[in-house]
């Protein structure tokens, strides 16, 4: 088949939001088009209520409970449009980060309407395009002819959980020899997965004993922290740490994770740092955009380190959560490894936060 598969279209859908374009995502028995408040026009929006003027915007719980929203069902709230709806006003519903600047909204009305079985789908989609989860949603009645008329991406929600379903299965995976400033004697492993496209790495230093447990750091990507050396987290100083524990052992690995700003990618991270600067901490930044705590998969390590052959790691790490991802997922985790490092003047209220709220082991 020329034609994208289940999980092509998924990626498809996820560029075309992330660049504002609506998708038209179908249920069972229901049918919409998804229109990101992130990166929407004034035009689209128009469009949008010439085509349904019973469009609603769609917010997760978290950023309802923000703008003091009743929430009656669960993960997420619908709001009334209005006869008129300006783009501007929508942004400052769905981006915290405007707050300020403009403070008075609403009042809102709640839609209390059944639910169109997809809305939970819709966020969780716009989660991991990496864009604020927020929405303007069309219900329509022939869900491909409107796709087809309009030249919008057509996904079902099937698709979207039989993708979810092999999400950690590595498509591809790409090695070579890489001498560096640490170590002469390493190879880097470049790994796609299904559900993305994106790439993941894997530094392997020396000869791994594959009998016996393998000293592992599984970090998650901080352009800001790894490449800038931003004092506002701890990542670059424990990049560099346990790249040196790895390297001075012999043997071991350091897997590299694309999951920017705990899942929610360098915009929102921003935007929650322009919140931080506001006083909220990182979990109220993170809520007040509308997501949760942390929205990494740590189960993505677990699938490198299957496709290297690593099943039993002394893993690096303050976080419980890798612990338990990995141990459900098939690696033992033999040992933890603390990794108490970086902290500073700057830093020491979000070292706070992640031992208090989160509850790293720092």
């Amino acid at each position: 088949m020329l034609g994208p598969a289940d999980q092509e279209i998924l990626i498809r859908a996820r560029a075309d939001l992330r660049l504002g374009i609506p998708i038209l995502m179908a249920g069972n028995k229901t049918n919409a088009i998804i229109a990101p408040i992130d990166g929407l026009s004034q035009t689209r929006l128009d469009l949008l209520m010439s085509i349904n003027k019973n469009s609603f915007i769609l917010i997760t719980a978290r950023r309802a409970q923000t703008l003091n929203c009743p929430i009656y069902d669960g993960d997420s709230v619908k709001l009334e449009l209005g006869q008129i709806p300006k783009i501007a006003s929508l942004k400052a519903i769905a981006d915290p980060s405007l707050d300020l600047r403009t403070p008075l909204k609403g009042p809102f009305k709640i839609i209390r309407d059944k639910p169109l079985e997809l809305e939970n789908e819709a966020l969780l989609l716009l989660k991991s395009a990496q864009i604020l989860p927020a929405a303007v949603i069309s219900p329509v009645s022939d869900g491909e002819s409107y796709a087809q008329s309009h030249n919008i991406t057509y996904l079902q929600t099937d698709q979207l959980i039989q993708s979810a379903l092999s999400s950690q299965r590595i498509s591809d995976a790409i090695t070579a020899e890489l001498p560096t400033a640490v170590t002469e004697n390493s190879q880097f492993h470049i790994f796609r997965l299904n559900i993305s496209g994106e790439e993941h790495y894997a530094v392997e230093f020396g000869k791994i004993d594959r009998n016996e447990p393998t000293l592992v750091r599984i970090h998650s990507a901080c352009f800001t922290g790894d490449v800038l050396g931003s004092l506002k987290c701890d990542c670059g100083p424990q990049l560099h740490a346990a790249t040196k524990m790895v390297n001075d052992q012999g043997d071991g690995l350091l897997i590299y994770l694309n999951q920017e700003g705990r899942g929610i990618g360098l915009a929102n991270k921003i935007r929650a740092y322009s919140l931080q600067d506001q006083g909220f901490d990182t979990v109220e930044a993170n809520h007040r955009l509308g997501f949760e705590d942390d929205e990494r998969d740590f189960q993505l390590g677990a699938a490198v380190l299957k496709e290297l052959r690593v099943t039993n790691i002394k893993l690096i790490t303050n976080n419980p959560s890798k612990i338990s991802t990995m141990n459900k997922y098939g690696i033992n985790v033999v040992e933890r490894v603390p990794l108490n490092v970086g902290q500073n003047k700057t830093n020491r209220g979000y070292l706070e936060t992640k031992a208090r709220k989160s509850g790293h082991l720092m």
